[in-house]
């Protein structure tokens, strides 16, 4: 009795962080929509390189998160991208990117997104182009509208049928050796897709619209929902250590392609 007290519990828990994260989305995907296609009205500035953008809809993206979290679990822990952390007394940590994908945004490209976080407890990565909500939490659940995802399997024919969602770093120099880990790996798989949001290429790779996922340089808040979510259906996640000048990346894969992937994508002998 005392087991099925507590699992009815934790599942209440975690469907109330899982309410907070979907209303911190929806929050954040509003101030973007209503900012999208007015470039004068953005002030965009740039971060880590000239070709690394911010804009004002950034900013207040992850204010309207960073609003619904200090009403819905004002003790709680916040790390962002656009905003300074905030040290909780709960245990628990919000993990925020209130756009992920800002070039495609500022671009025009509908491939961008708000990604939520309680780390290691539930996700939630809002795709407000197509009304697509991806949600995961520890129990195992994963869902894209409501509906449950199905759990995940390496493609037959292995890592020689799989399509690989990546992404490139900023910096010419990096750029420079993840053009070499392409080289290597173009021929050794079905095809790469470089779409520019890592929070979706997560979700896609959890829904199926590909099959691994790698990047060097991406940061907590580019994953940290998506993991959740992969986690949920069979799906492995990979710390890549730094090499050569790369960054610290993250791997997403069926653990059947794991080894073979990251021979490739890793430090080579």
């Amino acid at each position: 009795m005392s087991s099925t007290v507590s699992d009815a519990d934790t599942r209440h828990d975690l469907d109330e962080l899982l309410a907070v994260a979907e209303e911190a989305a929806r929050a954040a995907a509003a101030e973007l929509t209503a900012r999208a296609g007015d470039l004068e009205a953005l002030r965009i500035a740039t971060k880590t390189t000239a070709t690394d953008p911010v804009s004002e809809a950034d900013v207040a993206a992850e204010e309207a998160i960073r609003a619904v979290l200090a009403r819905r679990v004002p003790d709680d822990g916040i790390v962002g991208e656009e905003g300074d952390d905030v040290h909780g007394t709960t245990g628990r940590r919000w993990i925020v990117d209130p756009l992920d994908g800002t070039v495609n945004y500022l671009y025009g490209i509908p491939q961008w997104c708000v990604s939520v976080a309680c780390e290691g407890l539930v996700g939630v990565v809002y795709d407000p182009n197509r009304e697509e909500l991806f949600a995961g939490a520890a129990d195992g659940r994963a869902t894209l509208n409501g509906r449950d995802l199905p759990r995940r399997s390496a493609p037959d024919g292995g890592l020689g049928h799989a399509l690989v969602a990546t992404g490139f770093g900023y910096d010419a120099e990096v750029r420079r050796v993840q053009a070499r880990i392409v080289d290597r790996l173009l021929p050794r798989v079905r095809d790469i897709r470089r779409a520019g949001a890592a929070a979706l290429d997560v979700c896609w790779l959890a829904a199926g619209r590909s099959d691994a996922y790698f990047e060097y340089g991406v940061k907590a808040w580019d994953t940290a929902a998506g993991e959740v979510l992969a986690a949920s259906v069979g799906l492995e996640t990979v710390r890549l250590e730094p090499y050569d000048g790369l960054p610290a990346g993250t791997m997403i894969v069926p653990p059947a392609l794991r080894d073979e992937l990251l021979a490739i994508v890793g430090p080579q002998d």
